[in-house]
């Protein structure tokens, strides 16, 4: 039997890089930020982030802006975009096995013992997801100090 934390579900690196740039876009609503600062601070390639952003743009969740201070910002406000848009937007629908995503007809999908368990599994992941908005994130994060940041102390 395997221990915690082996073969386990997860999301890709683009996922959670895309969460994490949303959420830093999020702490200054309306400013655009440039595609390297916000790599910077979330540590990622701006390279690959400049792909997420692009994905993110098409699904209507940020806006690139041109000119000299130009970058990405939301398309709507923090309290309007939903971890579920960010994560669908760059993910396409998460489900735990293809029979509960839509995307193959399983021919023992009538018969199957466990695929109601997949559904709820599914259904419980999104309601996660839907229930939190880029907001709710940046305020989790306000009023804590990054780990870096944490001061030494020295006896």
């Amino acid at each position: 039997m395997g221990e915690l934390g082996e073969d386990t579900m997860k999301l890709s690196t683009r996922a959670r890089y895309g969460a994490r740039a949303m959420v830093e876009l999020a702490k200054t609503p309306g400013a655009s930020r440039s595609v390297r600062d916000v790599a910077r601070n979330q540590r990622v390639s701006a390279k690959y982030l400049e792909h997420i952003m692009a994905s993110l743009k098409s699904a209507g969740l940020v806006e690139a802006v041109r000119g000299l201070n130009g970058g990405y910002t939301l398309a709507r406000g923090p309290g309007e975009i939903r971890l579920s848009d960010v994560i669908l937007a760059l993910e396409g629908p998460l489900a735990p096995v293809d029979c509960v995503s839509g995307v193959r007809d399983c021919p023992m999908a009538a018969d199957c013992p466990t695929r109601e368990v997949w559904a709820e599994l599914k259904r419980s992941i999104m309601l996660t997801l839907d229930r939190v908005t880029l907001k709710d994130l940046v305020e989790r994060r306000h009023g804590r100090e990054p780990a870096d940041d944490v001061p030494m102390y020295h006896i």
